[in-house]
């Protein structure tokens, strides 16, 4: 049972993480969603078309300007406060490596702390801890926030990254995140180049069988890009195939731009898992 804020979700019951960039120059939507307005219609819309996790980030992950712990606060509390009011129902993550900010947020209402950098701020967990709210504990390679990999190697990039998350995980745990809030997650393109991400797909299972919930961030990633060799914004299909691949091999948590086309793949392996009835059974019983 994976439980995060007021949800629960079963063993074999995907879930959608929504992106919401509160950024001005994100990778993807360069900053559609910076002003408040857009991102609530953003949240909305995301719930509508069957998010249950809304991942608000106030730093995008790549080089960029620096943005203080008090710019990161600026853009990220308030707007926390605000989804909480209108969506009660919805979990809200927030993606931060700073122990300061994720207080901040758990304040306003935020139910899970995303830290996509690895606990590079161990303060982070702690946070969680104080205010018993679910972690994503992620792989990220021993790479500084905001920095681009260059010339990594891993003798063996699975057993690297079962090391980091596992590791993060029972630290958790031992600090009192309670257990069934505690997520893996492997950290496709930080940390790695794109043969390691492919590789850390292809050998997803081996994260599924520790037996933590696997969180997978695909959406639109340069080793996605890369495998195809196609610019950000014809990265779609690419990422749907990665999504349906991490699926069958028991990913739970899927960290995505385009929500709608997501769910139906979701529903698609989970019904021929057989988890998932069909939404209709007609053809040849007429």
């Amino acid at each position: 049972m994976l439980r995060l804020g007021s949800r629960e979700f079963g063993a074999h019951e995907p879930v959608i993480m929504a992106i919401v960039n509160r950024t001005p120059d994100s990778f993807y939507d360069q900053g559609a969603t910076f002003q408040d307005e857009p991102a609530l219609a953003r949240v909305e819309q995301a719930v509508a078309e069957g998010a249950a996790i809304i991942d608000i980030g106030g730093v995008k992950a790549g080089p960029g300007e620096e943005v203080t712990a008090q710019e990161e606060a600026r853009r990220t509390v308030g707007f926390v406060a605000e989804v909480r009011r209108r969506f009660p129902d919805v979990v809200i993550s927030v993606d931060t490596w700073r122990a300061d900010v994720g207080a901040a947020v758990c304040e306003a209402g935020a139910d899970l702390l995303n830290d996509a950098w690895g606990g590079v701020d161990p303060g982070l967990a702690e946070v969680a801890a104080r205010y018993k709210v679910g972690l994503v504990c992620t792989h990220a390679g021993g790479s500084r926030p905001r920095t681009r990999p260059h010339r990594v190697t891993y003798d063996d990039v699975m057993a690297d990254i079962l090391r980091v998350t596992v590791g993060l995980a029972e630290r958790a745990l031992a600090l009192g995140v309670p257990r069934e809030s505690i997520l893996i997650d492997p950290g496709h393109d930080f940390g790695k180049n794109t043969r390691h991400s492919l590789e850390a797909t292809r050998r997803l299972g081996e994260m599924v069988e520790t037996g933590w919930p696997v969180l997978v961030s695909l959406s639109n990633k340069d080793f996605v890009g890369e495998t195809l060799d196609r610019p950000v914004k014809e990265r779609v299909v690419g990422t749907l195939a990665t999504t349906a691949v991490s699926a069958w091999l028991g990913a739970q948590v899927y960290r995505v731009h385009e929500v709608a086309e997501t769910r139906q793949v979701l529903d698609m392996v989970a019904t021929i898992a057989g988890h998932r009835p069909p939404a209709v059974a007609r053809r040849g019983l007429a």
